[in-house]
């Protein structure tokens, strides 16, 4: 991407434009200590070509899974994208489609979305899907809204071992509804829900689940849907996409909304964004849906066609009738996923699915031999992801790692004190045998 700045001249237009004499006039309404602490202090001005170079030369310094091996997780992982994926969402059709306003001319925008909730359903095993939303944080925090909503209840049970920066969207997102968050305790790398009967009351709207949850292990949630629907309560799990293809599918384990983070379908980890919300739920709960559903019609000389057959959001119907304010679906994402599930098909989707279950058991395995290392959870099932106790500082074998040509985890102190000797393990269907070896081999090193 070209920087062009503007001339002195075309600031003082625009600021004209604007009715205000200097850029400082804009932020007049902003707190000074706040302005002071954003206050950026700026070197001298150079010039065009000095600062292309030294932009440039600061760029060099990233280091990304072109050239590094990684084993990153925590919610962005490094997955196998077709080459079709970019090519066919870089055509111009593509890119530069905005949001289907005017759905009798945007039959190409629809009909990919409507295969993009068809895919999702069949992969959720789950009834109905929107059009996709930002990301899989706020589509859990829309769905908790979404069940406070249906059951006229004011408190949900969340696990604590939902994605720490969830949480978060979570408490921003409800606080403001004031809902409020009740936490389930947790055991071993799991959410205790040995105390689920005593904590369901008739104020708890739904309960929160992640599976795989933060640490990567497996959550046991046979047979929870029945007890939390018992209650009046909705039971809302989130997923990570892969491993709807090999484990229970959200809709066999009686999930009511079905969440997930769609970075893994085919989308680059891109330094955090943009990624995509999954949202499913079953067909009884579509009214109270956010966001917007594609449909399949026809017209009347009987021919095919797609509509939005339902638009709850703020901008469709009046602000107190609407069930969220989400103002995109995050096509570009959505098509990238789409085309991504049908290049891998059922079978593909399988096949990586079990690569990922297989190197993560391996990588583990090995670490476990290794002197001074340990599961943290050696007795929990994991998917793709784990928890090592290290015998030096996590932090330090990370900045290690970095300089060897590995991107080695996640550091967990950084999220709980509790966490400070673990480090976060990922490993996908691109990691190797020979890159396990070379991994293994930096470990024993140390």
């Amino acid at each position: 991407m070209h920087y062009v700045p503007n001339t002195t001249a075309t600031e003082k237009e625009i600021l004209d434009a604007i009715g205000v004499k200097s850029f400082t006039d804009l932020l007049a309404n902003v707190p000074a200590e706040i302005l002071q602490e954003c206050r950026i202090r700026l070197p001298e001005a150079l010039s065009e070509t000095e600062l292309v170079k030294h932009m440039t030369t600061l760029a060099a310094k990233n280091l990304n899974t072109a050239e590094t091996t990684s084993f990153l997780g925590g919610g962005a992982y490094d997955h196998f994208i077709p080459a079709a994926v970019d090519f066919l969402i870089g055509r111009s059709e593509f890119y530069t489609a905005y949001t289907p306003y005017q759905p009798e001319v945007s039959q190409g925008t629809l009909q990919s979305i409507y295969e993009f909730q068809s895919l999702i359903c069949q992969l959720f095993d789950m009834e109905v899907s929107n059009a996709s939303m930002y990301d899989g944080a706020t589509a859990l925090a829309e769905a908790a809204i979404m069940a406070s909503g249906i059951t006229r209840r004011d408190s949900v049970l969340v696990s604590p071992l939902i994605h720490p920066a969830t949480r978060q969207v979570l408490e921003t997102y409800l606080g403001n509804r004031q809902i409020e968050m009740r936490r389930l305790p947790e055991k071993n790398g799991l959410t205790d829900m040995s105390v689920l009967p005593e904590m369901l009351d008739d104020g708890v709207a739904a309960v929160l689940l992640q599976s795989p949850n933060f640490l990567g292990s497996i959550e046991d949630a046979g047979g929870l849907a029945e007890k939390i629907a018992a209650n009046g309560s909705l039971f809302i799990l989130s997923v990570d996409p892969i491993s709807a293809a090999i484990l229970k599918s959200p809709g066999e384990l009686g999930a009511d909304i079905a969440v997930a983070e769609g970075q893994p379908l085919g989308l680059h980890q891109a330094w955090g964004g943009p990624y995509l919300g999954i949202f499913t739920a079953q067909k009884k709960l579509i009214r109270k849906m956010p966001g917007r559903v594609v449909g399949e019609t026809e017209d009347v000389d009987g021919k095919r066609g797609y509509v939005l057959v339902l638009q709850t959001r703020e901008q469709h119907i009046r602000r107190e009738r609407a069930t969220s304010n989400i103002c995109t679906n995050q096509g570009l994402m959505a098509l990238a996923a789409t085309i991504y599930l049908a290049l891998m098909g059922k079978n593909g989707l399988q096949k990586a699915a079990q690569l990922c279950l297989h190197n993560s058991h391996e990588l583990a395995r090995r670490i476990a031999e290794l002197p001074g290392f340990e599961l943290a959870f050696p007795e929990v099932p994991f998917f793709k992801e784990f928890a090592v106790k290290t015998p030096m500082a996590p932090a330090e074998i990370v900045r290690r790692a970095n300089t060897a040509g590995f991107f080695a985890g996640l550091a967990l102190g950084d999220y709980r004190p509790e966490w400070k000797d673990f480090l976060l393990i990922a490993v996908t269907e691109k990691r190797t045998a020979q890159e396990i070896d070379q991994f293994v081999s930096f470990l024993a090193k140390l």
